[in-house]
């Protein structure tokens, strides 16, 4: 299976980077086909340019990478930390840039983008880790989940993406060794559940 995984976080030594990495061992040994980018590292440009807003043209060779990867994907995984309820800014605009009409959904013709889309990602399940430094019952109590609307029903929805799994750990800044080990081995055994050995 080909599989895109996608990682936004800066801090190389970050809990989000030990998941990605276990993310891509596991997927290695299973055999599957990943696209892996770290979007910090390779130094993704989230800003649209130009008119890309309106005609989606870009001249950015790892933004079309991209879009290309993601219209092969059956897989998806993403890894990121909660910031202010949502995915870092490099996040959002890697979703901003990649997952465009015509690449990860379309509208029929005539529909001025009121409608409802239909999606074209050919992703089965789509799988996203994220980390979080506020307390189950405070972020429930006071927040409510905004991220799991944000990727369920915003995103891979409209794509056309129905199998969707979440998982968020919690509470990383006082985590101790044994209890992110555990979170890893976790990580493992959603990713061996989700994408078997083919």
């Amino acid at each position: 299976m080909k599989v895109s995984v996608i990682l936004g976080h800066p801090y190389p030594k970050s809990f989000n980077h030990a998941i990605y990495l276990r993310v891509l061992k596991t997927l290695d040994g299973e055999g599957h086909h990943v696209f892996a980018h770290d979007l910090y590292e390779e130094g993704f440009n989230p800003l649209l340019e130009g008119s890309e807003l309106v005609t989606g043209e870009t001249s950015h060779p790892l933004v079309l990478q991209h879009r290309e990867e993601i219209k092969k994907a059956q897989g998806i995984i993403i890894i990121h930390p909660n910031w202010w309820g949502q995915p870092p800014a490099i996040l959002k605009g890697w979703l901003d840039r990649v997952l465009r009409s015509g690449v990860a959904y379309q509208f029929d013709e005539g529909d001025d983008g009121s409608g409802i889309p239909e999606g074209l990602l050919k992703v089965e399940i789509a799988l996203v880790f994220n980390t979080s430094n506020t307390p189950l019952e405070r972020e429930m109590e006071v927040f409510g989940d905004p991220l799991e609307r944000i990727w369920k029903d915003c995103v891979f929805d409209f794509c056309g993406v129905k199998n969707f799994h979440r998982r968020m750990f919690r509470v990383v800044a006082s985590s101790t060794l044994k209890e992110r080990e555990k979170w890893l081995d976790e990580v493992e055994d959603v990713v061996d559940k989700y994408f078997p050995e083919v």
